[in-house]
Order: C-alpha cells, then sequence, then structure tokens
C-alpha cells in the first residue's frame, strides 16, 4: 500500500477541522450511549417482558438473562421492489445463524422502501427524495426500545440504504452490519434497452416493443444491473466497511449468499460492546471512510444522487462534506469501470472483471483511499482485498483477489484508467452552483453554449420536442425542481429526449435544480443547481432565448446576458399548488418547508 495521495490527504484534513466541533459533539454523545453498558439490563421488568413475549422458549431465555447478544432487524423488505424480494426470507436466516453463536435476533421493524424506477415521471416521484428522511425516522423508532446490542439492516436501493445508514448513525454506538441482496441476474444488453427507448421516444417503436424490451431488462429477482443509485449503495457501504467483504455483487439465487448473510449476523454478534471486538457504526463512519465512499464514487462512476446522500450521511456523523470536497477529489481519482450508462457492461459483468476487491486493491495500491481505518470485519480496509466463496462446509471463505482484471473492457488498474480523473465536476457562475457528471459525456461535449428553452416541470419538455420545437442547438432549463419545490423527483424521463436530440448533431445540454440519478447518461447535465429556483435562485431569472454556457471544462456555468438587464430581471413564479396534494404529497408539506438546498443533502436532518 502506497503513501496516502496528498491531495486526498489534504481533503481529508480539511473536513477534519471543518467538522472538529461537531464530530467531537457526537462522538461524546455515543459514547456516553455505550457508557451505560447493555440497555436491556435498564429495562423495568413489564418493559422486558412485553419485549421478549412472543419469542421462542430458547431466545426467551437467552434474553431474560441479559448476557447473550440481541440482534436487531431493520428490514425494508417488500415483495414489489425486485432489489428488496430477497429480503423476505433473510429474518429467518439471521435469526438461525444468531442462535448458531448463542445470541438472539429480533425484527425490530420495518422502513418504506419505494422504487423509483415504478414512479419515473408520475406524481409518486416526488415523495422519493424525502422518503430517505422518513425511513432514517422509521429505523429510529425501529431501535427505539432500546433492546439491542448491535443492528442488521437490510436494505439496498436508492434512499432506502442512505436512510438506513443515517438512522443507523442516530444509534451511533450500536455496530451496524448492512445485508444487501445482491443484482439480478443479466437480461436484456442495457445498449439495447437503449435504443428501444430512443425509437419509441421518435415514435419509431411501439409501447409493446418498449414494455418487451423493459421486461427482458428487470426480469426478476434483485438490484437492476445498471450502476445506477442502487448498485453505487453497494459499493459505498463495501468501500465504507459496512458490508462483508464481497457482499455486494452476488445474485439473489447464489448458495453463497445465503452463506453471506448468515455470517453478518454471526459477525454482528462478534462486534458488539458484550465481547472485546467492540466496533460501533459511529466510530467507522469517521472522515476517512467518508472520503474513501466519496473516491469509491468517482473511481466507478457512480450515482449523482450521493452527492445529496453522502453529504447527509457524514452530516448524521457529525462530518461536514462540502461540493468542494468532491470536486478536489474528483480531480485526482481515476475512472477505473465502466459500467452503463457509462459503458455497455452490467454490474454482473462488472463482479466477474474483478470487482470491488479488484478496485479496493488498486486504490490502496495507488495510495488514493485510506487503508488505516475500521471496518465491520477488522481494521484496516485490505481485509477487502478478498472474493468470497463458499468452502465445502456451505460456509464463507476468502480468497486473495486477483491481481489483474478479468476484462479490461470493463474494469482497468490505476496505471491504465478510462479517464485520469472521476468525471464529476462542481459548476459556479451567475445561476449558482451546479454538478456535472461527464465521466460518460463525449470530450467534444463538455462545453455547450446555446440558447435555453424554459420549463418549468419536465412533461412540458417531451411536448416541446414532439412539436419539433427542441430540434436545434439549445440548452434545456427545468426549474422549479428542488428539495423545496416539489421534493426534487427524479428527471430521468428526459434522458431518451435529449440523447435524440444529440445524436442528431445537436449541441444539447440540460440545466436543472432537479436531479438526474446515475442513469443520466451521455447528455451534458448541471444538476443539482442551487440555490433552487423556490427559494430565490437566479435559475428563476433566466428567459427563453437567453444563451447559456455549461463548462465542464473550466468549471463554469454563466449566462450571457448583460449585467444591467440580469439585474433588473423579475423572479419567475410557478404555480406548484398541483406538486403539494394528492399521492401523500401533503403529509410531506413538512419536509419541503424545512429542506436544506441541495448543495448541502436537501435533506432535513443536521447539515449546518
Amino acid at each position: 500500500m502506497s503513501a496516502l495521495h496528498p491531495v486526498v490527504a489534504e481533503v481529508t484534513q480539511r473536513i477534519v477541522e471543518r467538522s472538529r466541533d461537531r464530530r467531537a459533539a457526537y462522538l461524546a454523545r455515543i459514547d456516553a450511549a455505550a457508557g451505560r453498558g447493555p440497555h436491556r439490563a435498564t429495562l423495568s421488568c413489564g418493559n422486558l417482558a412485553h419485549g421478549f413475549a412472543a419469542c421462542s422458549a430458547s431466545d426467551k431465555a437467552a434474553l431474560r438473562s441479559g448476557q447473550a447478544p440481541n440482534l436487531g432487524i431493520v428490514n425494508a423488505y417488500n415483495d414489489m421492489l425486485s432489489a428488496h424480494q430477497p429480503l423476505e426470507r433473510f429474518p429467518f436466516l439471521l435469526k438461525q445463524a444468531a442462535r448458531s453463536v448463542g445470541a438472539t435476533a429480533q425484527v425490530a421493524g420495518g422502513v418504506p422502501a419505494m422504487c423509483d424506477g415504478v414512479t419515473q415521471g408520475r406524481a409518486g416521484m416526488e415523495l422519493s427524495l424525502f422518503s430517505r428522511e422518513v425511513i432514517a425516522l422509521s429505523t429510529a423508532v425501529s431501535l427505539s426500545h432500546d433492546m439491542f446490542d448491535a443492528a442488521l439492516y437490510l436494505g439496498v436501493c436508492d434512499k432506502i440504504v442512505p436512510g438506513l445508514l443515517i438512522g443507523a448513525l442516530s444509534f451511533g454506538h450500536l455496530p451496524a452490519i448492512f445485508v444487501p441482496a445482491g443484482p439480478m441476474t443479466s437480461g436484456l444488453p442495457n445498449d439495447e434497452k437503449s435504443r428501444v427507448r430512443q425509437r419509441y421516444a421518435v415514435g419509431e417503436a411501439t409501447r409493446e416493443e418498449l414494455l418487451e424490451a423493459e421486461a427482458q431488462s428487470y426480469h426478476g429477482a434483485g438490484t437492476c444491473t445498471f450502476y445506477g443509485t442502487a448498485n453505487s449503495n453497494q459499493m459505498l457501504m463495501e468501500l465504507m466497511g459496512l458490508h462483508l467483504p464481497g457482499a455486494s455483487f452476488i445474485n439473489p439465487d447464489n448458495p453463497l449468499r445465503d452463506a453471506l448473510t448468515a455470517q453478518a449476523a454471526r459477525r454482528a454478534a462478534q462486534i458488539t460492546a458484550l465481547g472485546d471486538d467492540y466496533r460501533p457504526v459511529g466510530r467507522i463512519i469517521d472522515e476517512r471512510a467518508i472520503v474513501n465512499g466519496v473516491v469509491g464514487l468517482h473511481a466507478t462512476g457512480g450515482s449523482t444522487n450521493h452527492l445529496l446522500h453522502l453529504i447527509a450521511i457524514a452530516a448524521a456523523a457529525g462530518i461536514e462534506l462540502r461540493l468542494e470536497d468532491f470536486d478536489a477529489l474528483s480531480s485526482v481519482v481515476p475512472l477505473l469501470a465502466r459500467v452503463y450508462p457509462n459503458g455497455s457492461a452490467d454490474v454482473n459483468h462488472f463482479h466477474a472483471a474483478g470487482g470491488l476487491a479488484f478496485l479496493i486493491g488498486e486504490l490502496l495500491d495507488a495510495g488514493l483511499a485510506h487503508g488505516d481505518v475500521e471496518t465491520i470485519a477488522g481494521p484496516g480496509l485490505a481485509r477487502y482485498r478478498v472474493e468470497a466463496r463458499l468452502a465445502p462446509d456451505q460456509q464463507v471463505e476468502y480468497v486473495p483477489a486477483t491481481g489483474r482484471s478479468g476484462d479490461p473492457t470493463v474494469l482497468r488498474p490505476v496505471a491504465d484508467p478510462f479517464r485520469a480523473d472521476g468525471g464529476l465536476r462542481v459548476l459556479h457562475g451567475p445561476l449558482g452552483t451546479a454538478a456535472i457528471k461527464v465521466s460518460a459525456v463525449p470530450e467534444d461535449r463538455w462545453v455547450v453554449e446555446a440558447p435555453c428553452r424554459v420549463f418549468s416541470e419536465q412533461g412540458q419538455v417531451k411536448h416541446a420536442f414532439e412539436r419539433g420545437e427542441l430540434d436545434r442547438d439549445v440548452v434545456v432549463v427545468v426549474r422549479f425542481q428542488g428539495p423545496r419545490a416539489n421534493g426534487m423527483p427524479e428527471l430521468h424521463q428526459l434522458t431518451p429526449t435529449l440523447a435524440v436530440l444529440q445524436k442528431r448533431g445537436h449541441r444539447v445540454a440540460l440545466v436543472t435544480d432537479g436531479r438526474m440519478s446515475g442513469a443520466s447518461g451521455q447528455v451534458p447535465a448541471a444538476i443539482h443547481v442551487s440555490p433552487e429556483a423556490a427559494c430565490g435562485g437566479d435559475i428563476g431569472l433566466l428567459r427563453d432565448g437567453d444563451v447559456v454556457r455549461v463548462d465542464a471544462r473550466n468549471g463554469k456555468l454563466e449566462v450571457l446576458v448583460a449585467a444591467d438587464e440580469w439585474k433588473l430581471r423579475e423572479h419567475a413564479s410557478a404555480d406548484l399548488s398541483s406538486s403539494h396534494v394528492g399521492m401523500g404529497r401533503e403529509l410531506f408539506a413538512v419536509f419541503r418547508n424545512a429542506a436544506a438546498t441541495a448543495d448541502l443533502g436537501g435533506g432535513i436532518f443536521g447539515v449546518a
């Protein structure tokens, strides 16, 4: 392992200094909670009897004694999400495994789990980002009974893992292990799915053809195989030391998946305060772990949603992460993976080529990741330079990772990357601060200057496209899409339309105070513009025909309008009432009214 890269060291130290007071207060709080010992011992007899009333006789005896670890299971299971359907079986496996080492396990509670793939372009998508906050709150409720010595978190997809982790960090004195379900097996190749979507966008494919292509892509249990937010979550949990090594990308129907699930319970029992290897989650998630997560995001071309989530996760641990930290790290972390939408391969191909074990080894050897971190597997990130295998006794065994990529079209070493940097830029200018992901954008599209066309919802873009009004060089502006406006829904439905315009040879870019996720693809998109239009951000001053310059090369987001004219403009308004009622949206007014700006995580918890 090489000496730490100076930029990685500098960014980490900057975060440490910025966070010093808040982090110290957080650690004091969780240390005080841990210092009270196993909390079941402080429950009254009536409290404790309620807590084990429905347990088996053997579990009840163990819980009465108070000497054996009791594991809380927080489950995001439902059988509508393909990624979460396998979690139905996991509590049974975890309870059995806990008993095998003299521990007990109980389902502490459930958290909601919505699918952005189902709600894309629908009213329900306006609940999506704030579902992260609801999940964090639900996690806290699940653990509030004070019955547990460690917790196992069952969740996979977009806002669910960040929400679970934010909730887990509020109980930072408890050890935490995240238990994934794995990706579905490969279906229709991603390039073919994309082609059918674009053909449908221009009326060349029928709805039946499109549905068949989508059904062949999303065809069974497990995470969607493209590298969006869900699979970026799995990468992060491994890079940040909260998965068992090698756990992220084993398919649900693989016997190794069950073995890893059982091993998670056994390991959780080993790392409670009752033993001699206590590993509370609030200590594992420190400034170094957060930086490792950002580095992993850049090295794999992960989802831009984690510009929101990692800032919110860090804040939950008393750590102040900022967009400038993402930008600085992106300048030195090379892109080592090409997974759709940044390439044609899916996560199964990535895993087969060497996956996270190879990638972590490369980052450590290049000094681009902190090796001296704590993890649930033990001290040091080098413990994750291994591949999980199924031993003859059906237990998990580990073998050293291969030192070579099995497929250099998917996964490469630091010495021969796909790109010399991580492909993320932070943009600044009169319109505010924004982020742009260029890892899949052709370099001749990194700078787009064109007259803009302004919209206040994504459906209007589709209609303008159908009328032929966008068949030119254009910067499409979609505003009033931030957290305070309507919950910051994902605008993924814009991607096929904008991709068609770009393929026609036009210079096209998107500017929005909304979000586009890890599936935004090859069209340059300046996203998360802050301040948002609903909070008086200057994106609200744009008018149709203004020339906008999106410059990823130099980190600028500019409008070429005379300064004196710009200052005299009135801010646009939008009637957002239809986005505030129906489909449960009226219940989320408290979240919209309290949300931080996107550059501070877009949530309601603890971001300064």
